[in-house]
């Protein structure tokens, strides 16, 4: 089964869409746990209306701390197998669902599973295709300019059994628990990728991702989670990483360095004499 978790706060405008994607589905191996922070507008009238109507709606309303102790209550309640964040303004491509539950009766466990996924803008329109088909911590740390991260849960899904190896999301962070849990779960399970567009993500005027990012404060948070990583490195991987990602960053207009980047970057690192494998 999956688990699929939706924390909301004052959310009348996008919960019944949220339901209704998730019932458009046709998925029956899932359940649709929402947890509410005790929101003061209809939000909890219309959660109950479609519980009403289908069993495998579950959902709580009582305060809470905050976007990550929401969804840390949704994983005590989950009774699945795999796990899935869907954020209320957010959806699945259609029969995301039904793949999912194929995909996860051949993998070993604890897997990490990442599609990709359309970013779109205020004005309605797709703008990117979020495709992070390098998962490593390695390369999670080279930067999103380098590497980009899964950009929303909506297009990855984990199994539940995971958060017993690492703990669950952190309740301080409210703006990039997301990229915080994903450095830690890709170090330890079984991490796949699939050139296949799972979720959508919405920027909109009452969106905090949006909000953040006019704010300068975003980017500013994800560069500090991975900085927080790599100082937990040992010196010489913390060098090659810093170097490596100024190769890419800063070099893009050398055509010598685009077709021997890989040659490059080999030597690199055999003059640093490392002797660590990244993470796989």
């Amino acid at each position: 089964m999956i688990s699929i978790i939706t924390p909301v706060y004052n959310g009348e405008k996008f919960i019944e869409a949220c339901i209704k994607a998730v019932i458009q589905q046709n998925c029956l191996d899932i359940e649709h746990i929402i947890v509410d922070g005790r929101s003061k507008d209809r939000t909890v009238e219309i959660v109950e209306h479609y519980a009403k109507q289908h069993s495998h709606i579950r959902w709580v309303s009582e305060p809470d701390q905050g976007q990550s102790d929401a969804l840390n209550k949704g994983i005590g309640l989950a009774r699945g197998e795999v796990l899935s964040i869907l954020n209320v303004d957010d959806y699945y491509e259609p029969g995301v669902l039904n793949r999912i539950v194929e995909i996860f009766k051949a993998l070993p466990e604890p897997s990490f599973v990442v599609g990709n996924c359309n970013l779109w803008n205020q004005e309605g329109r797709i703008y990117k295709l979020n495709k992070p088909s390098k998962l490593r911590l390695y390369d999670l740390l080279l930067g999103y300019e380098v590497n980009p991260h899964p950009a929303n849960p909506s297009a990855y899904f984990y199994h539940t059994s995971l958060h017993q190896m690492i703990g669950l999301y952190d309740v301080d962070d409210h703006y990039t628990m997301d990229l915080e849990f994903i450095c830690r779960a890709v170090q330890v399970a079984h991490v796949h990728y699939f050139n296949e567009t799972w979720g959508n993500f919405q920027l909109h005027e009452e969106s905090k991702t949006l909000t953040d990012s006019l704010s300068g404060q975003g980017k500013q948070r994800r560069e500090k989670v991975v900085a927080d990583y790599r100082k937990k490195l040992p010196l010489i991987q913390q060098l090659v990483i810093r170097l490596e990602g100024m190769l890419y960053t800063r070099l893009p207009s050398s055509k010598y360095f685009l077709r021997y980047q890989k040659e490059l970057i080999a030597k690199l690192r055999s003059k640093l004499k490392q002797k660590w494998q990244p993470a796989s």
